[in-house]
This record gives structure tokens, C-alpha cells and sequence, in this order.
């Protein structure tokens, strides 16, 4: 079984994901477009991936370039349908 990862690590990658796709997350909450429940779910899910090192090169790839469009989620990602939803 695969260990879990850091919750606030991936917190943190969630909103980057978030950002890149467009998505405010927190905007997002607020707003009433996602419970805690779906939060947590989406920092679970998020922690249960293995391939955080090509998650964060993606983002960081994303970080440096100068468009600041907002770009499709990785592809794999296992929260990126919910950011496709949220962002449409």
C-alpha cells in the first residue's frame, strides 16, 4: 500500500493546480461551489498520488512560463476533472 502524503503539502499542490487551471479554490469554497467535504476529498485523493515529483515539475514548468492562460491540469491528475467542472 502506498503511504499517504503530507496534508498540507498537498493542500498546497491542489491550490497550484487550482491557479493553473484557472481555479480559485478558496474563491471556490467561499462561494459555496465545493463543501469541506469536497476539499478534503480533493487533499485526499491528492495525497494518495504517486507521482508527486511530475506533479511539481509540472506546476513549476507552468510557474515559469510568461502565459498566465489557464492550462488543462496535468494529465493524471486525480482531481483535475473536479477543476475542469469548477473552472466551466
Amino acid at each position: 500500500m502506498h503511504p499517504l502524503g503530507h496534508p498540507l503539502h498537498h493542500l498546497r499542490l491542489i491550490k497550484r493546480m487550482g491557479q493553473t487551471c484557472g481555479v480559485d479554490l478558496s474563491a471556490s469554497f467561499a462561494a459555496g461551489q465545493i463543501t469541506q467535504t469536497d476539499w478534503a476529498d480533493m487533499v485526499t485523493r491528492c495525497r494518495g498520488c504517486r507521482e508527486v515529483a511530475r506533479c511539481e515539475a509540472f506546476l513549476d514548468q507552468i510557474d515559469r512560463a510568461a502565459d498566465t492562460m489557464p492550462k488543462a491540469p496535468l494529465q493524471g491528475c486525480r482531481n483535475g476533472d473536479a477543476l475542469l467542472r469548477l473552472r466551466d
